[in-house]
C-alpha cells in the first residue's frame, strides 16, 4: 500500500513538472531595453531550460555574477574632500590639512561640518588653542552650526591650559544649545586626573556636575577620581566616592581601586576606611593584600583598638605565607589591650613563644600601658593568669615583668617585689628585664638594700648584667650617703666593655658637686673623652657650686 501511494506521488509531481516546462517554453524572454540585463536573462534561461530536463531540483538556481558592474555617477567635490580630511585626521597630520584647506579655497568648494571637525581634530592633538577656537568662528561665518564633537576637539586642545578654560567651553555649549554628555565630562576628567595635572576639586566639580545633569558616570571615570583621592591621601573622600557608585550603578569597580583605597585609609591609620575597605578586599573580592599592606592595616588596628581586624590580619599573614615575625605581633597586642581583651593580650605571648618568636619588653609595653592606670587591674591581671595556667596554657615571663613594671610605675614596690617572687608558681624564670624593673623601683624608694639582694639573685641565676643595669645601680648608689660603690660599679662596667652613657656622667658629677667632692673634676674629664659635651645646666650647676638654677618668674 505505502509503495503504491509513493510511485502513485510521483507521477504527479512529473506531470506537473512537465506542464511547467512546457508554459516556460511558450512563454519565452520578456524584450528589455537594456543589454545587461537581456543578456542576464538569457543565462537564467538557459539554466532553466538545462534544468527542465530533471523533473525535481535539489540545489540553488545558479546564476553568473558580474564583478565589473559599476555606478556611472562620479562623486562630488566635498565627498572626496570628506574623505580624504578623515584620512588625515587619523593621521593627525595638521600641515596637509591646512594644505586641503588651501586647495579648496582655489577650487571654491565649500566646508562643511565633517571637514571642519577633522580640522579641529588635528588641530586639539597638537595642542592649538587659538588656531581651534579661530576655525570655530571660521564656521560661525560661514553658517555652520557646531556640534557635540566640535566642543569636544576643544576640550582635548584646551587640555593644557586652566581648567576655566573648560568651564569657558561648556558655558559656549550651552549657548549653542548643544547639552554635554558623558563623553564631554569624561574627556575632561581625564585630563585633571593625570599624573601631570592632578586636580582633584576640578574633577569633583564635574562629576556634580553630572548628577546634576541626570548624566550617569562611566567606570572609568569614576575609578580616575577615586584613585586620585586616594594618591591624594583623601581616603574618606574615596571610600564614599567608591561605595555611592556601586551602590547607584550596576557595574563594580577593580579590585585595583578597592586596594587603593585600602592603602589610603592605611597609611593614615584611617580606621573607618581600613575597616570598610579590608571586609569589601578580603571578604567580598577574595583578595589576599601584600605583607606591606598588612602591616599597615595592623598599625591601625593596634591604634585604634580593632582587635578582631588585628586577628583577621594574622590570619590572612598565615595564608599569605609569610613568616610571623614580632613586628606583627606588637599591633596585636596593642589592639587587644586597647580592646580590654587583656586575656587574649597574655595569650598571645604564648602564642609567640610557641612560635619561636621571643617577645621583648617593648612588644609587651601595650600591657604595662594598660596595666599602670589602676591598682586593681594589676591585682586583676593575676586572675587572668590564672585562668590561662588552669585551661593548660604557658605563662610568658613577659607577663609577669609587664606586672612588675607597672606596679613600680603606681610606686608600689612591695607588690612589684610579691610578682617577682611569683615567678616559680608560674613555671617562669626571670631575665635581665625583670631585675632592671627591679632596680628602678629601689632608686625610687632609694632601698639600697633590696637593689643588693637583687644583684646577688642575679648572679645567681647567671644572668649577665648588661649596661642598663650597671647604669641603675650606680644611680641607686649614689642616693645614698655614701656612694663610694657607684665608682666602683662604673669601673666594672668600663672593664666590661660597656660604654657609660651621659646620664651616669651627669649624675656623678652633680652628686659629688654638691658633696664638695673634687672627683667631680675626674668624671667631668672622663665624660669629656668619652665625646660628650657638658649641657649648660650642668655648667651652671658646677659653675653655682651645687644650688640648682631657679627659673625666672
Amino acid at each position: 500500500m505505502l509503495a503504491s501511494t509513493s510511485r502513485n506521488s510521483l507521477k504527479r509531481v512529473s506531470r506537473k513538472a512537465a506542464l511547467w516546462s512546457s508554459q516556460s517554453e511558450c512563454t519565452g524572454v520578456l524584450p528589455v531595453t537594456f543589454s545587461r540585463c537581456q543578456s542576464t536573462q538569457q543565462v537564467a534561461a538557459k539554466s532553466a531550460t538545462r534544468s527542465s530536463s530533471s523533473t525535481i531540483r535539489n540545489k540553488p538556481w545558479s546564476f553568473v555574477p558580474d564583478q565589473t558592474f559599476q555606478g556611472t555617477a562620479r562623486g562630488s567635490a566635498i565627498a572626496r574632500y570628506q574623505f580624504r580630511s578623515t584620512g588625515i585626521a587619523n593621521s593627525k597630520k595638521t600641515v596637509d590639512a591646512l594644505r586641503m584647506c588651501g586647495e579648496m579655497k582655489k577650487e571654491g568648494v565649500k566646508p562643511d561640518i565633517i571637514v571642519y571637525n577633522n580640522l579641529l581634530a588635528c588641530l586639539a592633538e597638537d595642542c592649538q588653542t587659538l588656531e581651534a577656537w579661530a576655525v570655530v568662528e571660521d564656521m560661525s561665518s560661514m553658517g555652520i552650526a557646531p556640534d557635540r564633537n566640535t566642543f569636544h576637539h576643544l576640550i582635548h586642545a584646551s587640555r593644557r591650559m586652566q581648567s576655566t578654560a573648560m568651564w569657558d567651553i561648556l558655558d559656549k555649549m550651552d549657548a549653542e544649545n548643544i547639552p554635554p554628555n558623558e563623553q564631554t565630562f569624561q574627556l575632561m576628567i581625564q585630563r585633571y586626573t593625570t599624573a601631570e595635572k592632578r586636580n582633584l576639586e576640578f574633577a569633583l566639580q564635574c562629576v556634580y556636575e553630572m548628577g546634576t545633569r541626570g548624566l550617569v558616570l562611566e567606570l572609568t571615570i569614576a575609578q580616575d577620581v577615586i584613585r586620585l583621592a586616594a594618591e591624594l591621601s583623601f581616603p574618606r573622600l574615596a571610600v564614599d566616592l567608591a561605595e555611592n557608585f556601586e551602590a547607584t550603578s550596576v557595574r563594580r569597580l577593580s579590585m585595583e581601586t578597592w586596594m587603593r583605597c585600602l592603602a589610603s585609609s592605611a597609611e593614615i591609620l584611617y580606621a573607618e576606611g581600613v575597616q570598610r575597605c579590608w571586609e569589601k578586599v578580603v571578604g567580598d573580592l577574595n583578595v589576599t593584600p601584600d605583607e606591606g599592606l598588612c602591616l599597615d592595616v595592623l598599625h591601625t588596628a593596634g591604634r585604634h583598638g580593632l582587635s578582631d581586624l588585628a586577628t583577621d590580619v594574622i590570619r590572612v599573614l598565615r595564608i599569605l605565607g609569610a613568616d610571623w615575625q614580632e613586628h606583627h605581633f606588637a599591633p596585636l597586642l596593642e589592639a587587644l589591650c586597647k580592646a580590654g581583651k587583656l586575656k587574649d593580650a597574655f595569650g598571645t605571648l604564648d602564642l609567640m613563644r610557641s612560635s619561636n618568636i621571643f617577645p621583648t619588653a617593648i612588644t609587651a609595653r601595650p600591657i604595662y600601658d594598660f596595666l599602670k592606670q589602676d591598682i586593681d587591674k594589676v591585682d586583676g591581671a593575676w586572675e587572668l593568669l590564672d585562668k590561662l595556667r588552669s585551661e593548660g596554657k604557658t605563662i610568658d615571663r613577659t607577663a609577669i615583668n609587664a606586672i612588675i613594671r607597672a606596679a613600680i610605675s603606681l610606686s608600689d614596690l612591695q607588690r612589684a617585689v610579691g610578682a617577682y617572687k611569683a615567678f616559680p608558681d608560674y613555671k617562669c624564670v626571670p631575665d635581665i628585664d625583670t631585675f632592671n624593673s627591679l632596680l628602678s623601683g629601689c632608686i625610687v624608694a632609694s632601698h639600697r638594700e633590696l637593689g643588693d639582694r637583687l644583684l646577688l639573685e642575679l648572679k645567681e641565676l647567671g644572668i649577665k648584667p648588661d649596661a642598663t643595669t650597671y647604669e641603675r645601680i650606680i644611680i641607686l648608689c649614689l642616693t645614698q650617703a655614701t656612694y663610694e660603690d657607684a665608682f666602683f660599679y662604673l669601673e666594672e662596667m668600663k672593664a666590661q666593655k660597656f660604654v657609660p652613657p651621659r646620664s651616669i656622667y651627669d649624675a656623678i658629677i652633680r652628686t659629688c658637686v654638691a658633696a664638695g667632692d673634687s672627683r667631680y673634676t675626674l668624671a667631668l674629664d672622663e665624660l669629656k673623652q668619652c665625646g660628650y659635651t657638658v649641657s649648660n645646666s650642668l655648667q651652671e650647676f658646677i659653675d653655682s657650686g651645687g644650688r640648682e638654677s631657679r627659673p625666672r618668674s
